[in-house]
């Protein structure tokens, strides 16, 4: 991650907002271009401040995603997941016509429990009838079992990588914040819309978002800030970084051009 660092002091690392945007930018681009090719995207964010956004987004843009726990050899053992899945739809067939496969209350009550538990591990991904196109992962240290199978399957890899990832694993690394809940979203949000725009031909004018953000001071609010929610020690750690870095710049601020290295 050195590349992406633009200092390090007091065992604080700050991530070069500059090279978040062109990241971003590239990262924009060739999602657009899997989506204006007919690709389909698999989100991946497991982590609690991710999975609320990871479903929203992966809905808006009419893609997939895994928001609860990644269930090993989902890619590389998908036949099997198949399965799972269509005994899901078949669950949820007897839920709607509320015919279920059973004769007593109690084996009812099993059916529905095993609906639930699918359901919530599955929903995202029932639909996906072959291996995705591409991945789009938060916190790919934590998702190290889905990079493993996606670059097992030579599936392009989009992620958004901290100070503690290796973006050395991922096709397309995005440095930034993946602990904060508004940096999470406002990635999410960049890349729902380079398929928006994908699938569209470029006429949908998704695109305006990054001019929107050219500047790194206007990103740094949405890049590095933590919401309420959230466990006290991640906002501890997010709000040591964001004071230190407010510290450093107005005491640096004439030096932000040089190379930290």
């Amino acid at each position: 991650m050195s590349q992406f660092i633009f200092t390090a002091r007091n065992g604080i690392h700050i991530i070069d907002l500059q090279k978040t945007m062109q990241r971003l930018k590239v990262a924009y681009n060739a999602m657009k271009d899997v989506a204006s090719a007919g690709g389909k995207v698999l989100f991946v964010g497991t982590k609690k401040q991710a999975q609320g956004a990871v479903s929203e987004y992966a809905q808006k843009c009419g893609m997939f995603y895994v928001s609860e726990r990644w269930l090993g050899g989902l890619l590389t053992n998908y036949h099997t997941v198949s399965k799972s899945i269509q005994r899901l739809k078949e669950l949820e067939k007897m839920e709607e016509a509320d015919v279920w496969d059973a004769e007593t209350k109690k084996e009812i009550l099993d059916l529905k429990r095993e609906l639930a538990k699918k359901k919530k591990v599955l929903d995202g991904i029932k639909d996906m009838a072959k291996l995705p196109d591409a991945l789009f992962v938060i916190d790919p240290k934590r998702e190290d079992i889905a990079i493993k199978e996606a670059k097992k399957l030579r599936i392009p890899i989009f992620a958004v990588v901290d100070t503690n990832c290796n973006p050395d694993d991922i096709d397309f690394p995005i440095p930034g914040n993946d602990d904060a809940i508004r940096a999470i979203a406002l990635f999410l949000d960049v890349m729902s819309r380079a398929i928006i725009d994908g699938k569209s031909g470029g006429q949908s004018g998704e695109g305006d978002i990054l001019e929107e953000a050219e500047e790194p001071e206007e990103a740094v609010e949405a890049v590095s800030a933590e919401e309420d929610e959230g466990s006290s020690e991640i906002k501890s750690e997010i709000e040591a970084k964001e004071n230190y870095r407010e510290k450093y710049q107005e005491q640096y601020g004439d030096m932000e051009d040089e190379d930290p290295r």
